[in-house]
């Protein structure tokens, strides 16, 4: 009797479920960044879908060590918010998706900043930030390109990655490098009273 109870006993030892599927990334690398979609998805309303910022935000992820040792023209990146936001774009000149990625990133830092990115409690997020940045970007290529005012060789899907990777690097030089969502919030926050 005894020895069919020490049989048993034993049969139920999960092998391994208790480590979920990818559990060796750390925290920091990817993480933070797959809630971007979400937010992108929210804030661009009907001018952008999942599938476009899902797939650009892979290829954001990729290019994330690369980005953070790329600088930021942060007197450009304000030139082109004011000349897209703060009034109208009466210079006659097409918009490229430089252009509107760099403006919709520094949006989104004003946004961010002002407390208008949403009431979610991952707003101090990097992904809440960058997914903020790529569904102004897509809004105003959309407004731009209803006013025939895009420049032929720009897409949305180029406008909308410019400015994941202008907000990617504005929070990666605002935290040191670092991604701490934390002190990267407050880095921002920093960086918008600079600049806004």
């Amino acid at each position: 009797m005894s020895y069919e109870r020490q049989q048993d006993f034993g049969g139920n030892v999960p092998h391994g479920g208790a480590y979920p599927a990818g559990g060796g990334y750390p925290r920091d690398d990817d993480d933070d960044l797959r809630g971007a979609s979400e937010h992108a998805s929210r804030h661009a309303g009907s001018s952008g879908s999942s599938d476009l910022f899902s797939s650009l935000l892979g290829t954001l992820t990729q290019k994330k060590h690369s980005l953070a040792s790329e600088e930021v023209d942060e007197d450009d990146a304000v030139k082109q918010h004011k000349r897209f936001f703060d009034r109208d774009d009466d210079d006659g000149d097409e918009a490229d998706d430089r252009s509107m990625g760099s403006a919709a990133a520094m949006q989104a830092l004003k946004m961010f900043s002002g407390g208008q990115s949403g009431n979610s409690h991952e707003n101090n997020s990097q992904s809440a930030f960058v997914g903020l940045a790529m569904a102004e970007a897509s809004k105003l290529f959309d407004q731009k390109a209803s006013q025939g005012k895009v420049s032929s060789d720009s897409s949305k899907e180029s406008a909308v990655m410019k400015a994941g990777e202008m907000a990617l690097k504005m929070y990666l030089k605002s935290n040191g490098g670092g991604a701490s969502s934390s002190s990267g919030s407050s880095g921002l926050l920093g960086l918008a009273s600079k600049f806004l």
